[in-house]
């Protein structure tokens, strides 16, 4: 069911949630979050359809809020809040409300929200596309207990790393480092296997201005406390991760973006699911825990122009590390960087 509401105002929006689960017959839903999904026309569609199918593993309520960019100094002048609701099948599990903010509605829209938000539930908030260099200090992003990004959806997505790192609070998160979770779930299985091993170098291979291919290598050289390069090849994704050690190389060759290879000293090799998964699935992934991400937040502040040195001695689990100071790009972004000229800018998702 969908109830369109031109020129509303809060207190009508909720009048609205009301009357539409009435007419449906279903006066109470258990929902258990709200997600607030700020976005612009064009990605609203693709946006609420992941968020629609992550709600059926997370019932909620979706915000949509979408700021309006008027043509005219008269439409500037003109504050206007259009709402558009959605109950039953049309909301996935859960309700939807699409907010269209005109005017200087727009400078104010956490006022808009905040009545809207799900009593004593949780908040996330998720940026599809154009994300703010300080979530947490964003106003819409201060009303969340966790924040989700995607720095694979910016201009330049490995520079968005370091933007990442340099404010990132307790809550946030980012897609690209949800992409790379079955890798580091698969890597750390494998070398749990072998107690005691030794990690002498370790290499991330992946198309480039691939964040979570930065993101993996960070990760690894965080963890490890040895050096890691980043090689291009051309995808799909993330190809290939291999590590040295003193009795040999540990692969996990990805070259399909869909069925890896495991292969290890001493072990025949195994065949691995490990395919690209949608958006729904990475927020869904997202939505499971509402705690702060030590692990994230530690592998992002390694910093992207350290790879290629030798990192200090790995850390025990949850203990954070200082955030990086600015420097010279490294030599595997430079590389990167290098290859992919003539080519044209290209990223890819895990």
């Amino acid at each position: 069911m969908k109830i369109d509401l031109t020129d509303t105002t809060a207190s009508k929006i909720n009048n609205a949630l009301v009357q539409g689960r009435r007419a449906i017959g279903t006066p109470a839903i258990g929902m258990v979050l709200t997600l607030v999904i700020v976005t612009d026309e064009e990605h609203a569609y693709d946006a609420l359809k992941a968020a629609n199918n992550a709600s059926r593993e997370h019932p909620s309520r979706k915000l949509v809020v979408i700021k309006r960019v008027s043509r005219s100094p008269r439409e500037r002048a003109q504050a206007r809040l259009d709402a558009e609701v959605r109950v039953g099948v049309d909301a996935g599990a859960g309700e939807t409300v699409v907010l269209r903010l005109y005017g200087e509605v727009i400078d104010h829209a956490q006022s808009v929200v905040l009545p809207l938000l799900l009593p004593d539930a949780p908040v996330v908030v998720w940026w599809p596309v154009g994300s703010p260099a300080n979530p947490a200090k964003d106003p819409l992003g201060a009303l969340g207990q966790r924040r989700v990004t995607d720095a694979y959806t910016a201009e330049d997505p490995v520079a968005e790393l370091s933007a990442r790192a340099a404010h990132y609070a307790p809550g946030d998160t980012d897609l690209a480092w949800t992409r790379i979770t079955p890798w580091r779930s698969m890597l750390a299985a494998a070398l749990d296997q072998q107690p005691g091993i030794e990690i002498t170098s370790a290499d991330v291979e992946g198309e480039p201005y691939n964040p979570s291919g930065e993101l993996l290598a960070m990760w690894l050289a965080d963890r490890l406390g040895a050096p890691v390069t980043r090689s291009v090849s051309n995808g799909p994704g993330l190809t290939a991760v291999r590590l040295e050690t003193k009795t040999g190389v540990v692969t996990l060759d990805r070259p399909d973006g869909s069925l890896a290879t495991l292969s290890m000293r001493g072990q025949p090799d195994r065949a691995v699911a490990l395919k690209r998964r949608d958006t729904a699935e990475l927020l869904a992934e997202e939505l499971r825990r509402l705690d702060p991400d030590d692990i994230y937040a530690s592998s992002v502040k390694y910093g992207v122009d350290r790879l290629n040195q030798a990192p200090a001695a790995p850390k025990p689990d949850g203990q954070d590390s200082a955030a990086p100071k600015p420097s010279a790009p490294s030599q595997g972004q430079a590389q990167n960087q290098g290859q992919a000229q003539g080519q044209g800018k290209k990223a890819a998702k895990k």
